[in-house]
């Protein structure tokens, strides 16, 4: 077992600040493990990391306790807590915490709890004792229309269903590829990111995915409602992979289907 702490970094902020982006810059190489406590199988960072980094072991959270307790010295696991994890409360498991606060925040919770502080997005901090819900929607099986997609997902973050401080999901689109999409309140734009996974042209996909929405007042229901009325029906969904097997026999390139 390894006596150097620094073999394991956990990782805290607001969010929306780039935790996942600040952990994502040191997952090249071998021996490298992923954590996100508390967020179940099915969270985005989770799925993201997994596809991105196929060499980094995510690692299940009933397994997490028994592998840093005897992380062999040429591990490392990098620990994401989501913004609802109680500081205080975490267990006393030696590591190297580092927070990430956006400039301009000379003292917080995250101050004083870190190791390291580093300077992340620009955005706006929840104001103490307004605190936001995270609502989640598993999308495993979902193919979505990318122009219904692309509408929703603007009226969503433009406030139509409630304040979105932020929003993050895995969408599978008709094509076979699947796009990762990033929102954060303060930065401008939605940006959408091409996973570099196969093509799944042959029914529908059971690779995981999901959407996260981090906001106040947020109408839930309607969220969900609207959401399955931008997916394919399984007679839709034939007819558009049918079209791209042709595609992909006759030798012709396939256009990229992202909802931009």
């Amino acid at each position: 077992m390894s006596s150097d702490t620094s073999n394991i970094t956990v990782v805290a902020g607001p969010p929306g600040i780039g935790k996942t982006t600040w952990i994502s810059q040191f997952l090249s190489g071998a021996g490298l493990g992923y954590l996100y406590p508390g967020a179940g199988a099915e969270a985005v960072d989770r799925l993201r990391i997994g596809y991105r980094f196929p060499q980094v072991s995510v690692i299940e959270e009933d397994k997490a306790l028994a592998l840093l307790t005897d992380l062999p010295d040429s591990g490392r696991v990098y620990v994401e807590l989501g913004f609802h994890i109680d500081l205080a409360a975490l267990p006393g498991l030696p590591c190297h915490r580092v927070a990430v606060v956006p400039p301009g925040l000379a003292e917080s919770e995250w101050h004083s709890w870190a190791d390291e502080v580093v300077i992340g997005n620009n955005i706006e901090i929840p104001q103490a004792g307004r605190l936001s819900s995270l609502w989640r929607a598993p999308l495993t099986g979902q193919v979505f229309d990318p122009p219904s997609l692309d509408e929703l997902l603007i009226e969503l973050t433009g406030g139509a269903y409630g304040r979105v401080m932020r929003l993050k999901g895995i969408f599978e689109l008709p094509d076979g590829q699947a796009f990762y999409v990033d929102f954060v309140e303060g930065i401008p734009g939605l940006e959408y990111t091409e996973l570099k996974l196969p093509r799944w042209l042959e029914g529908r996909p059971s690779r995981l995915s999901s959407l996260e929405v981090v906001g106040y007042d947020l109408q839930q229901n309607t969220i969900k409602e609207t959401l399955l009325i931008t997916c394919l029906s399984d007679e839709i969904l034939v007819q558009y992979q049918r079209q791209y097997q042709q595609h992909l026999s006759a030798g012709s390139p396939l256009a990229n289907s992202s909802p931009r």
